[in-house]
């Protein structure tokens, strides 16, 4: 299993290729805002208006993803002794799940060290479910296909 630091090297190496891809799409955006083709040919003809609305929002998310890099760059992942609780830059086992959880301060969702690590952070329910709670903690999450337990096992 690797270390939280190389977890957080890995987190920064997937944000910087979010950053390039949204990146490249928005430059496809603003060159399909701006292309002769998207030129209104009547006043019901929208195109160029919404390629202009999808250039922005793509914009947006660059400006997002290069947050979450530079936070996830200057972030300090602590360590954790015998007895802590779950906190930001935690490694939590969880009883029955193949996957360990790495809260962390972006990047909710993003897989790890080959799928065995899933990035999950304190904004998303599971996150804030777990923030604060101790091994052989259970926590009851209410999703759409019904409610499930889960024991905390290690947290390191």
């Amino acid at each position: 299993m690797p270390s939280k630091g190389e977890l957080k090297a890995e987190l920064e190496t997937a944000l910087a290729a979010a950053v390039d891809t949204a990146t490249r799409a928005h430059a496809a955006a603003i060159e399909g805002a701006t292309h002769s083709e998207s030129r209104a040919e009547n006043d019901k003809d929208t195109r160029g208006l919404e390629q202009s609305y999808l250039a922005r929002g793509q914009s947006m998310r660059v400006a997002e993803l290069e947050t979450a890099v530079a936070r996830v760059a200057a972030w300090v992942v602590p360590a954790f002794a015998a007895g802590a609780r779950v906190a930001l830059g935690a490694l939590v086992t969880v009883e029955g799940d193949d996957q360990q959880l790495f809260i962390a301060t972006d990047g909710g969702g993003t897989l790890l060290a080959g799928g065995a690590v899933r990035v999950v952070t304190p904004q998303s329910p599971l996150g804030r479910a777990l923030l604060g709670r101790c091994v052989d903690d259970e926590i009851e999450l209410r999703l759409p296909g019904g409610v499930r337990v889960l024991t905390i096992e290690a947290i390191r």
